[in-house]
């Protein structure tokens, strides 16, 4: 089992051998190499976005080696560079074995041409458990495509530490405007509020897309009207009011100095030194930041709030995530096949959960134990009103969050406005529902 960081220059023409022996190619040429038994071992890729991947599905990759004989080359790409490099591949025929990608039933067919990209997994055994909603969310026309490995029994909520609030005579806040003075407070103490990672190019786009059940509470029926093209994002005053309360986090110096280069991975360190006192994350991060004080801190110092943005009260649901799909050029069709089984029997799924942090449970039933602590339990059934993210219900809004994300930060250096963000989401939707042949938009 390998594991690689690939980086990539994207500029020009995006050069396929940028990856020397990434993809189905590759895979075949590795299978030139001897198992102990002197056969010729085959070796599946794995593609996937930096953060996709976690270590312990790595050891689950040397644990299937073991069983089965089939190798593994772990190939991850930074995550501002990975569709592109991805649909490169794709698209010349040289994809790897196994690509991962976003799940969203709207999403499918348009970003990933996934009809033509992807094989058939409707039959595989591992369908008989597979969470209904996630299984919509890798489906095409009724076929199943994909295999999420993601916690998506959970969504990302304001993790906050209760000794620093505490320390500092302060509540968790119900209101925007009660998040800002807790900002400033924290901050005049000399506390910094929020670890923004907005490095990675994706995290920050969450305060904007992850309140969509706030939108739909505000707005009756909005998802419907922008999926059938009878209004426009820039045509909605509420999302302009979630980007500037974004943008006004930011110029108040409530994410920091460093925001802008700041990564997802460092949450955990940063958090458990108490150097922040808030950060956007799933509840499974609560016990990574725990381990990482190295015993400054238990689960038990630390709470859960919804992010703040247009005084948001709906919970969020997110039944999409990365998921794994198998290239229909692929080779080695068959090995891919079997890693998907392995990952996804229940001791496979108990690993991830006992090993990973992050992961609580994954969307299967296959009689494995999940890891909700009763904070998350208690915290989950407070409310009343839930409502699905964007992400998942918008059409031709995930395919372009990171170039989201890209106008958000010019939005934060002063280079566009919320308006000029808002308007050119809505051209690039427009784009890629005319590349869809959408009916809506003719």
């Amino acid at each position: 089992m390998r594991k690689r960081i690939v980086a990539v220059v994207l500029s020009g023409v995006l050069a396929v051998s940028a990856l020397a022996g990434c993809g189905n190619s590759d895979s075949g040429d590795k299978s030139s190499d001897s198992d102990k038994g002197g056969k010729k071992a085959t070796t599946i890729s794995i593609m996937a976005s930096q953060d996709w991947v976690y270590d312990a599905e790595m050891e689950l990759g040397k644990q299937f080696e073991e069983e089965t004989g089939i190798k593994v080359d772990y190939q991850i790409v930074p995550s501002d560079q990975y569709y592109n490099l991805l649909m490169t591949k794709l698209n010349s025929g040289e994809g790897p074995d196994i690509f991962g990608g976003q799940s969203g039933s709207y999403d499918l067919v348009s970003q990933y041409n996934i009809q033509e990209n992807a094989v058939d997994l409707s039959d595989e055994p591992w369908m008989e458990y597979y969470n209904k909603l996630s299984c919509e969310q890798t489906s095409a026309d009724g076929v199943n495509y994909g295999a999420t490995y993601f916690d998506t029994t959970t969504d990302y909520y304001m993790v906050y530490n209760k000794k620093i609030f505490k320390d500092n005579g302060i509540e968790a806040p119900s209101t925007f405007a009660d998040f800002e003075t807790v900002c400033q407070k924290l901050l005049d103490k000399g506390v910094m509020p929020v670890y923004e990672p907005v490095g990675d190019g994706w995290h920050h786009v969450m305060w904007f897309c992850e309140i969509g059940g706030k939108y739909e509470d505000l707005i009756p029926g909005i998802v419907d009207k922008l999926n059938n093209n009878e209004i426009k994002f820039a045509d909605v005053p509420e999302f302009k009011t979630a980007l500037d309360q974004l943008n006004e986090l930011a110029q108040k110096g409530y994410f920091g100095d460093n925001y802008l280069s700041d990564e997802y991975a460092d949450l955990p360190a940063n958090m458990a030194a108490g150097e922040y006192a808030m950060a956007v994350c799933k509840p499974g991060s609560i016990k990574e930041i725990a381990d990482a004080s190295g015993g400054t801190y238990t689960e038990d110092d630390f709470g859960m709030f919804l992010i703040p943005t247009l005084d948001n009260n709906v919970l969020n649901e997110h039944p999409c995530g990365p998921s794994r799909f198998i290239y229909s050029g692929s080779k080695h069709i068959d090995e891919a096949k079997q890693y998907l089984k392995y990952i996804t029997t229940k001791d496979s799924l108990q690993y991830m959960i006992d090993n990973e942090a992050k992961i609580e449970n994954l969307p299967y039933d296959a009689g494995q134990k999940p890891a909700y602590s009763e904070a998350t339990q208690n915290f989950l059934a407070s409310f009343d009103k839930s409502g699905a993210v964007f992400q998942d219900t918008i059409k031709y809004l995930n395919p372009q969050w990171m170039e989201l994300g890209q106008d958000i930060v010019s939005m934060f250096i002063g280079d566009m406005t919320s308006d000029d963000v808002l308007k050119q989401i809505d051209t690039r939707r427009a784009t890629q529902a005319e590349a869809a042949g959408d009916e809506a938009w003719k």
